[in-house]
């Protein structure tokens, strides 16, 4: 028996598809916006923060948010624009974002 004919439906309810419409826009927007580059340091960067918590969620790891639904890469992209995971640069040897600033003046 499919799971329409007794009762149930294939397509979740209309507000749950609004919502993730709404979390994969912002997820989009986040992306295309300069504030998660310059939160990390780069767009290499980025992509590695990406793909090493990518791995570690795949291989079992919690996530630091709330699932709501969403796949495994916007979490990750919720958890960096929460600020929930970062770079550990000094155990990773790469020049901060800060430190790597060449001229610039304090604040």
């Amino acid at each position: 028996m499919r799971p329409a004919e007794v009762g149930g439906s294939l397509d979740p309810p209309v507000h749950e598809r609004a919502t993730e419409r709404i979390h994969e826009r912002s997820m989009i927007e986040a992306l295309k916006s300069d504030e998660i580059v310059n939160k990390v340091g780069g767009r290499f960067k980025l992509t590695a923060l990406i793909q090493r918590r990518l791995a570690q969620i795949i291989d079992g790891e919690r996530p630091l948010v709330e699932r709501h639904g969403r796949t495994d890469f916007e979490v990750v992209i919720d958890e960096i624009m929460q600020d929930k995971i970062a770079i550990d640069y000094e155990a990773s040897g790469i020049p901060s974002p800060r430190s790597d600033r060449r001229g610039a003046r304090p604040r």
